[in-house]
């Protein structure tokens, strides 16, 4: 009988954590482009950016979490989808800049490491990657007994990309009166929000993560954990038709609806003196919305502040084009709607 370390007694477990790893070359495996060099498990990982690519490479970065969409998970003791959500969340605030996402690196922070819940998290992480040509090049697992509740852990990733200067949108810099607003379908509250729909769901409406609700189709918890939709594979084909060089921009700005929503996602792009103004109605809005809205009686306004409502992506583009790109992006079936247009006013967001 193998006599426990006094680490391992302490919480601890070197050796688990060693085990549960040697899953991680296969995983990684299927996310390796041609620019990594090294093996999995060095101090750093390695990436030989190609530098023939772009006249002048911009790296782009970004880091982030995905919140207490977490929680959900744990009380559905379902964590494949996670790595995903977080993927695509840190790849879609770098495709804002036209930017292609290079490689990823992962934190996970739990308690006790439970082997199926890192293989899943990490399984997710990978397919995420996979999906946006995106290296998995390394991460860090941290075991950290008394800090976290039973069963529970965080995730961030912190992602790098490239973007030729030329070819970087700049929507401050190119948007303008009369430019039209195209939203991109969203699977539903991707990774924001969570916290007031969790109050309204669980606490105010004594709803379970299981309990099937005849309004969404489907249970509570697998409303709330469909995975956060990647917008790169798609903007990256609209970017190479429709702004073919530096000098036509058909689109003109992007901007990734997450945490603050329309109300204070789409100003981050907008020139001083233009407001975005989006017209509520013109488009599909998923039923957890109004759910959301008429049980947690929340003001309009702030549902637009909290929530994507329906749209993950907001793009502006030459109003003389939209109707061709709008078409583009459904024959890739993609869900999208003209929603608005841009008006002169002081760099705001104005719902009509």
């Amino acid at each position: 009988m193998n006599k426990k370390s006094a680490y391992a007694r302490a919480g601890v477990d070197i050796n688990l954590g060693n085990q549960v790893k040697e899953t991680l070359p296969a995983l990684l495996a299927s996310t390796r482009r041609p620019e990594v060099m090294g093996a999995v498990g060095g101090f750093g990982g390695l990436f030989a950016l190609n530098l023939r690519k772009h006249k002048e490479p911009v790296l782009v970065s970004s880091v982030d979490g995905v919140g207490t969409k977490l929680k959900v998970a744990f009380g559905c003791d379902k964590h494949d989808t996670i790595g995903q959500d977080l993927v695509n969340h840190c790849v879609n605030d770098i495709a804002v800049l036209g930017a292609e996402p290079l490689f990823f690196l992962d934190y996970l922070g739990t308690g006790t490491l439970k082997p199926h819940v890192f293989e899943e998290i990490v399984r997710g992480f990978a397919v995420g990657c996979a999906e946006n040509g995106c290296a998995l090049i390394g991460g860090e697992t941290a075991q950290m007994p008394g800090f976290y509740q039973k069963g529970e852990y965080d995730v961030s990733g912190t992602i790098v990309g490239v973007v030729d200067k030329s070819r970087m949108l700049n929507g401050q810099r190119d948007i303008k009166p009369g430019d039209t607003l195209i939203g991109l379908g969203a699977s539903g509250l991707h990774t924001n929000g969570y916290s007031l729909a969790r109050k309204i769901l669980f606490d105010q409406m004594k709803l379970t993560p299981r309990r099937r609700v005849k309004e969404l189709g489907c249970t509570v918890g697998e409303e709330l954990l469909k995975t956060h939709v990647s917008y790169w594979p798609l903007l990256k084909t609209l970017l190479k038709k429709f702004n073919p060089t530096p000098g036509k921009r058909a689109i003109r700005g992007l901007a990734h609806i997450t945490g603050g929503g329309f109300i204070d996602n789409i100003p981050r792009i907008l020139p001083p003196k233009c407001d975005a103004v989006i017209r509520r109605g013109t488009w599909d809005m998923l039923p957890i919305y109004e759910l959301l809205q008429r049980e947690g009686k929340v003001d309009e306004v702030e549902m637009y502040q909290v929530f994507n409502m329906s749209i993950g992506m907001v793009a502006v583009v030459a109003s003389d084009q939209a109707a061709t790109i709008l078409k583009s992006i459904r024959a890739k079936k993609q869900p999208a709607w003209i929603i608005g247009e841009i008006a002169k006013g002081t760099g705001v967001t104005r719902l009509a």
